[in-house]
């Protein structure tokens, strides 16, 4: 009887020793399962900030790229020159120069008032209340040229002594920055422009000139 209860109580110690060391695996897969799902979380919470990140950056790139419009060119003495070509195809050439460390816009044609008259010189292409549209980019240290195609001696008319000059918006009633005005006398040029008109800009002096049907 005594064998037996022994026996007995051995099993018992068995189960029970055999139940804590369950529970002490059981605990520690949770522990080691919480210690990976935290690692999980952190991980996600990282790559989300980084994907936050970037996209603020994408965001200010995109920013700074519309901030960095095409500013609209300006005049001034030294910018804008004038030449007399003289032949069958005589001319007086408008060149301007983007002095500055950046692109710049032009629209449709310099608006010219010889000798402080009161209306501009009339536009070649298209009329003041009917522009074309034109708008060139000047880009850094580059030129932009417009011709006055004096031809006949109505159009050549006789010497001036001055021009204003505005730049035109893109609009027929808008002018973007002027008015200069460029004294000939001081610059000992000889220009002479009559009733004749002036061609919108151009990128190159070619171009003005087949505009105002005065290249070759």
């Amino acid at each position: 009887m005594t064998a037996r209860r022994s026996r007995s109580r051995s099993a018992a110690y068995a189960a029970l020793a055999l139940g804590l060391v369950g529970s002490l695996a059981l605990t520690g897969c949770n522990s080691h399962s919480s210690k990976k799902s935290k690692k999980s979380s952190s991980s996600f919470s990282k790559s989300k900030k980084r994907r936050i990140t970037g996209g603020g950056a994408a965001a200010a790139g995109a920013g700074a790229a519309t901030s960095r419009r095409v500013p609209d060119c300006y005049p001034s003495t030294y910018k804008v020159t004038f030449s007399q070509q003289t032949g069958p195809k005589s001319h007086v050439a408008v060149k301007f120069k983007n002095s500055s460390s950046r692109d710049c816009k032009l629209y449709n044609a310099p608006l010219l008032r010889f000798n402080n008259a009161k209306d501009p010189l009339p536009l070649l292409q298209g009329t003041p209340g009917h522009l074309d549209g034109t708008r060139i980019t000047v880009p850094a240290h580059g030129y932009a040229y417009a011709v006055i195609p004096t031809t006949t001696a109505a159009t050549k008319g006789t010497g001036q002594k001055s021009v204003t000059i505005d730049f035109m918006g893109i609009s027929a009633s808008s002018v973007t920055h002027g008015p200069v005005t460029v004294n000939f006398a001081e610059k000992r040029l000889n220009i002479s422009v009559g009733k004749s008109k002036v061609t919108n800009w151009s990128s190159s002096i070619h171009g003005a000139q087949l505009a105002g049907g005065v290249g070759n």
